[in-house]
């Protein structure tokens, strides 16, 4: 197919004229996804937030955070539920935890129950927190000889030994008094660093006092993806496939569609394009068979890939082209009383055709029409004709089953002096011109009994 296939106005056609297959694949495309939903059953997420007091950096807050989602912390949370129905390892993929602004860890539990959601947040927050302050407490008792009371006495001491020196201190330049205050500046520097170490001490203490903020609400509804969003996006991925099977299976369509291009693969020349009125839906013949009452019923007997016929004007302007063609053949062939019209069968718009331009040949030169197989074509062999005319609808055929066509004729004798391409028209109202009506009725009567 040529590139209009991506076009929005060949999308539209497709949803114009399958709307009724794309409507009946869309409910299935539902019924799937409700069918999905129950296979997997609804589930619910419940969050519970921890405060981190004191300054933090983001990194340090990440690292919270996966601490949080851990399986120190995860496990720990799972021996106190006790669940039995759950393994740690489902568990700790239904925990997640994430750092947001203010310092604040969200931790989140999902479950299939409302209840257990809650329970699984509250817990695995209460238990990050006696994670958090298990590990700053070994920390500050691993040395200790910089906890904050033993940091208070030495400032205590330190201040002491301060004071001491300076009521014994000479104001003189002795070299006692010069001793005395350089003790002095060292104990001063050693009380500073001293107050450092215990402001760390506090910060680290601080940082260690985190706080639950609260139980964690219980959730309303499921968690995404709920039934109704399930079904609605079966329905819409079934109609996009739809769609874009569709547009697949024009591009890789290898029905040839132009006239050129159809004169090419027959290996003849184009002697004109016909227009034909389209049937009404009562008067179109209907085909039997399961498979043509199954694309009856999702709407697949209407193509969908051709352009939308124009719409035919007037009577006259139809036949003009008629009678051209067949003045052309009688330039062409002056001598010639009969030639053979072959039609591939299930082309209706051909063999429509075909009988219009027998009625405006009449015997000048004598048409007779015969309807051959695309896939095994078989013309009967050469009696008093002068040649072959081939008539067809544009986008009907492959190039290798015209070729087909083209060799029956030569295989049964028979030179083809032309192509006739035939497409579809609109009449402007639903009633047919009178005089078409019983022509065409004849011209059926006279290929029944002179086909072959």
């Amino acid at each position: 197919m040529s590139d209009d296939t991506v076009r929005l106005v060949t999308i539209g056609r497709i949803l114009r004229r399958r709307r009724r297959f794309l409507v009946i694949v869309a409910v299935v495309g539902a019924l799937a996804g409700f069918g999905a939903s129950l296979l997997f059953p609804p589930r619910y997420t419940a969050s519970a937030s921890v405060l981190l007091p004191g300054q933090w950096e983001e990194r340090e807050l990440l690292t919270q955070s996966e601490i949080a989602a851990s399986s120190a912390v995860v496990d720990r949370a799972a021996d106190t539920l006790g669940w039995t129905d759950v393994s740690r390892g489902e568990l700790r993929s239904d925990v997640s935890a994430q750092a947001s602004n203010g310092n604040i860890i969200k931790i989140s539990a999902t479950a299939d129950r409302p209840q257990r959601a809650q329970q699984l947040s509250d817990q695995v927050a209460q238990q990050f927190v006696s994670f958090a302050a298990r590990i700053a407490g070994s920390t500050a008792d691993s040395d200790p000889t910089s906890g904050p009371e033993a940091l208070r006495k030495q400032v205590a001491e330190t201040n002491q030994h301060i004071s001491d020196l300076a009521r014994a201190a000479d104001p003189g330049q002795t070299v006692e008094s010069v001793q005395a205050r350089t003790d002095l500046e060292k104990l001063r520097a050693g009380l500073q660093e001293a107050m450092k170490k215990l402001e760390l001490a506090d910060q680290t203490a601080n940082k260690a006092g985190m706080v639950v903020m609260g139980p964690a609400a219980r959730p309303s509804a499921p968690a995404a993806p709920t039934r109704t969003q399930l079904v609605v996006a079966g329905a819409l991925l079934f109609l996009l496939l739809a769609v874009v099977g569709h547009l697949a299976a024009a591009r890789m369509n290898r029905r040839l569609r132009t006239p050129a291009e159809i004169t090419a693969a027959l290996g003849s020349s184009l002697l004109g394009t016909v227009d034909v009125p389209q049937e009404r839906p009562a008067h179109r013949p209907r085909v039997r068979g399961a498979r043509a009452r199954v694309g009856r019923l999702l709407g697949l007997d209407t193509r969908w890939d051709i352009a939308i016929p124009r719409t035919w004007a007037a009577e006259a302007e139809l036949r003009i082209r008629y009678r051209r063609i067949c003045a052309h053949l009688r330039r062409q062939l002056p001598s010639a009383k009969l030639l053979l019209v072959v039609v591939p069968d299930g082309d209706d718009v051909a063999r429509r055709a075909a009988e219009h331009l027998v009625i405006e040949s009449g015997s000048d030169p004598l048409l007779r029409m015969v309807e051959v197989s695309a896939s095994q074509p078989m013309v009967p062999d050469r009696d008093t004709e002068s040649g072959a005319l081939v008539v067809l609808s544009a986008g009907s055929r492959s190039a290798e089953e015209l070729a087909d066509i083209a060799g029956a004729c030569t295989d049964g004798g028979h030179a083809l002096v032309g192509v006739v391409v035939a497409g579809p028209v609109r009449a402007p109202s639903a009633a047919q011109p009178p005089d078409h009506r019983a022509p065409e009725l004849a011209v059926r009567q006279h290929a029944a009994g002179g086909s072959v």
